[in-house]
């Protein structure tokens, strides 16, 4: 065969070959190691279709797991050698160049069924074994029994080819006899058993409750009892078996003999352990993986009085930007070296480690004294992640953030334990990393709050809990009112009604600020065309709404603003667009495009929050801006009468600069009688805030106070 196989069929028999080759010293089977390949091969090829299938189908992944355990398949290490294949070799062979991240994802997710379909028909297979031996066991009890009222040689027959093990006592413990099947389970002489009193054979695993039922059973209180029963051998070792203990009465009914059967149970039991291993530790690194980690965390929480837990999450800090440039095969190696420091980290009794999955591990600890012994945990792990890692010739520096919660046990559950830490340790990454963090309640109230808000976001638009109130825009000269600016409320139904600077933020992030931006607009611009129709044209009343700079960057902002304010009929000059101006600093050609259209079109574009940024002055000129909105920040020292002298002056220079340049001028933030006439005096076109009209409904628009909110 060659080295590069020519064909599909020949690169899946290549395959199958590497498959048995590898399998094979692992599996319990008569066949030759060519008909053992054969068998395997039409199983490489139901894998070869479905890692090629048009979709993916997890059913199919745990047929062929299965069908590994009725190929006889059934150590764990033929599965284990088996799924290594099938990562390094199936892509290679049978994945016919088709896009490879694609191939080995889908590989993976092969793997992961075909993992769960050999478990589940093994735990099959041996509780069906299980019920065959235990029925096999019934039926031998009762021809002993008979045997030893018959006849001598009847007896003799039955016990000595019996498969399971059996032994007979009298009624004080002497073993009297044994099978042959019962001295080759505990591997010595038939002295080393008869030798023995049945009460010597104590282990330090047996049930509670075991040597009351032998008790009961000698006493003829009890004909039978069934327990799960550990024996040491006589080189030391182990045997496990399912022991059931019957009671033999004579002719008259009165007890006479006691009958033990016994079924070796060592290697289901070790294939258990070893399956039970499997699925609660990492696979890459060993250690406890979340599984096992959260039974601990939970027995943890549930301590008796005066018991303490310490939980340190720890995330590595651009752990990604390793595992990206260098490739997978690095970021796993970096993975098992830092899993053998944490390891080295813990190890004073009730302190575990477990890797959580990526590059999250947490280290737990437990006893009286946690509020001392967590800290230092802590800095354990930090200095175990010092010392730099030698990945393939590099040195690569490694740090960490550690979100820390400590507390007593018994007062939260384990799933809240671990949000509170993982909520820590992304507040100790966001201040910057490579430091720990103790757990704040509060801090953790307000996560869950944006976290559950942000989750609660897109249904909210769909169920109508989102309402606009606005806030007169009025004239310094004549004190009337020219317009007002939508303001976006959520009316959350557990919350009450929250502000935009609570959703604002989240709705971005989640880019559901685009469609709830749109539906602001299209309101507002009803609104604004009801106004109209209501006061009449000779009142010309202006709507001014916000948008975000997610939304400046939408490319179908232009279209929709055109649209709504065709399907209105309300005229662009009605509508102010407000942008901030830490949005449009630095803004190239292709982000003020579509605001310089609008302009064009009549739409106004304000400058929000102007004098908060870094821009530069000159730079007015490019922006397609109408209006300047000065922020709050300006004006507060004018509330009092008469105002800073400097801050009047930088005032009066930024209106002068704006007229200049035609531009008009809004101040927000205008709480009293003194700030509105220092501004008109200065020339500020229009004014809003509390002095004038909290935000409110659309029909109390008129209704000004004119009193001051500061007092």
């Amino acid at each position: 065969m060659s080295a590069e196989p020519d064909g599909p069929e020949d690169r899946l028999r290549r395959f199958a070959t590497i498959w048995s080759r590898a399998v094979f010293p692992v599996s319990p089977t008569s066949l030759t190691r060519p008909e053992f390949e054969d068998q395997l091969l039409p199983l490489a090829r139901r894998m070869s279709e479905a890692l090629r299938a048009r979709s993916y189908d997890a059913a199919e992944g745990r047929a062929l797991g299965a069908a590994l355990v009725d190929a006889h398949c059934t150590d764990p290490e033929a599965l284990s050698r088996t799924l290594d294949c099938v990562d390094a070799y199936l892509v290679l062979y049978c994945g016919d160049d088709g896009p490879q991240d694609d191939l080995r994802a889908r590989s993976s997710r092969i793997q992961h069924a075909m993992a769960a379909g050999f478990a589940q028909a093994l735990r099959a297979r041996t509780l069906a074994e299980q019920e065959s031996i235990a029925q096999a066991a019934l039926r031998a009890q009762g021809v002993v029994a008979q045997a030893l009222h018959a006849s001598e040689a009847r007896f003799r027959a039955v016990f000595e080819g019996a498969a399971i093990g059996i032994g007979i006592a009298d009624l004080d413990g002497n073993v009297l006899e044994t099978n042959a099947a019962l001295l080759r389970m505990f591997g010595g002489g038939e002295h080393t058993v008869r030798s023995r009193n049945v009460r010597d054979w104590t282990h330090v695993d047996d049930a509670p409750q075991m040597w009351r039922l032998y008790d009961e059973l000698v006493r003829g209180e009890r004909e039978h009892y069934h327990v799960e029963k550990a024996f040491y051998r006589p080189d030391g070792t182990v045997l496990w078996t399912n022991l059931t203990v019957s009671l033999l009465r004579d002719a008259d009914g009165a007890p006479q003999y006691q009958l033990a059967l016994m079924e070796d149970t060592t290697e289901r039991r070790l294939l258990n352990l070893r399956l039970r291993y499997e699925a609660t530790h990492d696979a890459l690194t060993g250690l406890p993986n979340r599984t096992l980690f959260f039974e601990r965390l939970e027995k943890a929480m549930g301590a008796g009085p005066g018991q303490r837990f310490g939980l340190c999450y720890l995330d590595l800090d651009g752990f990604k930007t390793i595992n990206d440039s260098l490739g997978h095969a690095a970021g796993d190696r970096l993975l098992v070296e830092i899993a053998d420091r944490l390891q080295s980290c813990a190890t004073a009794p009730g302190e575990m480690v477990a890797r959580l999955g990526g590059d999250e591990f947490v280290a737990l600890t437990t006893g009286p004294h946690t509020q001392r012994e967590v800290d230092e945990l802590a800095g354990r792990i930090m200095n175990a992640l010092l010392a730099p890692v030698r990945i393939e010739g590099r040195e690569l520096t490694v740090r960490g953030s550690i979100g820390i919660v400590e507390g007593p046990a018994g007062e939260r559950s384990a799933a809240e334990v671990l949000r509170s830490a993982d909520i820590t340790m992304y507040r100790a990454k966001n201040a910057g990393g490579n430091r720990f963090e103790l757990a704040d309640p509060e801090a953790d109230a307000r996560a869950i709050t944006r976290h559950g808000l942000t989750n609660s976001l897109p249904a909210a638009l769909e169920r109508g809990e989102f309402f606009i109130e606005y806030q007169p825009l009025v004239h310094l000269g004549d004190g009337s009112v020219r317009g007002a600016e939508a303001l976006v409320r959520w009316l959350h139904p557990q919350h009450g009604v929250l502000g935009p600077d609570r959703f604002i933020p989240l709705a971005e992030h989640t880019g559901l600020i685009v469609p709830l931006g749109r539906w602001v607009l299209e309101q507002s611009v009803r609104q604004a065309h009801e106004w109209r129709q209501r006061h009449g044209a000779d009142t010309p009343l202006r709507i001014n709404v916000n948008l975000s700079p997610c939304q400046l960057t939408h490319p179908g902002l232009v279209q929709d603003t055109v649209d709504i304010l065709e399907s209105t009929g309300v005229a662009p000059d009605a509508l102010c667009l407000e942008v901030t101006e830490s949005a449009l600093i630095g803004a190239d050609d292709d982000l003020l495009k579509p605001l310089r259209r609008l302009a064009e079109m009549g739409v106004d574009i304000a400058l929000d929050d102007f004098g908060t940024g870094y821009s530069n002055l000159a730079n007015l000129r490019r922006l397609p801006v109408s209006v300047l909105k000065l922020d709050r920040s300006f004006t507060q020292s004018m509330q009092q009468f008469p105002a800073d002298p400097v801050d009047l002056k930088i005032v009066e220079g930024i209106v002068s600069l704006a007229h200049s340049l035609d531009l008009a001028v809004t101040v927000e933030g205008v709480e009293t009688g003194a700030q509105a006439e220092q501004l008109r005096i200065l020339g500020c076109d229009t004014a809003q805030g509390w002095y004038y009209a909290r935000p409110g409904p659309p029909d109390r628009l008129h209704d000004l106070a004119l009193v001051d909110a500061t007092g």
